[in-house]
């Protein structure tokens, strides 16, 4: 059964004021389309969950939708600090955000735990570490076994009420495909509540079947599936076009005021309707630049029985 949406109707059915959100994603595949509609619809009081939040969670800030940050890194990737994140922090502006911070492996053993409806999972790479001073979370159990730990450093399931994740191609009904970087976009959709899928191109379920190992995202876990090309501008989707450098330069000059951050979502969040429209203004020469030389992979027999 077809669950093709447009964003601003996912969006909509998918995403209640005060909720935990998790939009998946590193460093390729992040869906950037989604967040600027979370915007325009005016969500509040957010809890904005993410391994590396960047450029999107600091728009989202600066916007007003977040209330607390569940994070592991938080920066401008390749260029220096989320302004608006740091504002919220020290200033308070445009209010003040709670922070609850883990490392990489300690915020995906989360989700792990999440997606595999187990309340916490252990973690070795806390033993010694001081984050159990900062974050309550992040518990001591006695260890059962013999070994050398007397104690095993746990963290607790995270399972969000809506994750937006994207991946290349997936069919009507959401069987998704991904290749590149897979980060925690996988756990993330098993782990959530409710699942927005937005894809590059929707594809028969002919494609998925031809190659199936690239199915990480089965159709049994997805809600909403909508259809949108550069959906991750300006990050990149891994065969599909590159990352705009450019942006992510443009966004440290104009959010080093929160003046410059509303002018910035004045003009390419509110300003525009839509995707197309935010599109429309690139130009299409930005978006050719953008095209990444192709490198195809070698095909393999996959055999007909």
């Amino acid at each position: 059964m077809s669950k093709l949406r447009d964003m601003e109707g996912a969006i909509d059915a998918a995403v209640e004021d005060g909720q935990t959100m998790y939009l998946g994603g590193f460093t390729h595949l992040i869906p950037f389309a989604a967040g600027h509609e979370i915007i325009r619809q005016g969500y509040e009081g957010l809890t904005a969950a993410r391994a590396t939040p960047d450029l999107i969670y600091d728009q989202l800030i600066a916007a007003g939708c977040v209330d607390d940050v569940v994070f592991s890194w938080a920066g401008n990737p390749g260029v220096g600090s989320l302004r608006a994140f740091r504002r919220a922090v020290e200033e308070e502006v445009p209010h003040a955000i709670g922070l609850e911070e883990y490392s990489h492996f300690g915020l995906v053993t989360r989700l792990e735990a999440g997606a595999r409806h187990l309340p916490f999972l252990p973690l070795r790479s806390y033993v010694g570490s001081d984050y159990i001073e900062h974050n309550d979370a992040i518990r001591l159990l006695e260890n059962p076994y013999d070994g050398p730990l007397n104690e095993i450093p746990v963290v607790p399931a995270l399972n969000p009420d809506v994750a937006i994740v994207r991946a290349q191609r997936a069919t009507e009904d959401g069987s998704a495909q991904l290749w590149g970087i897979l980060g925690e976009i996988v756990e993330a959709a098993f782990a959530a509540d409710t699942v927005v899928l937005s894809v590059e191109e929707i594809v028969d379920e002919d494609v998925i079947r031809s190659d199936p190992n690239r199915t990480f995202i089965p159709d049994s876990v997805v809600d909403y599936v909508v259809e949108e090309p550069y959906g991750s501008h300006p990050s990149y989707a891994q065969g599909y076009y590159g990352r705009d450098n450019e942006a992510y330069l443009t966004w440290d000059e104009q959010s080093q005021s929160h003046d410059g951050t509303q002018e910035w979502l004045d003009e390419w969040v509110y300003g525009v309707e839509n995707r197309r429209e935010y599109l429309e203004k690139l130009t299409p020469e930005r978006l050719l630049d953008l095209e990444p030389k192709t490198n195809y992979a070698t095909p393999i027999d996959m055999g007909e029985y």
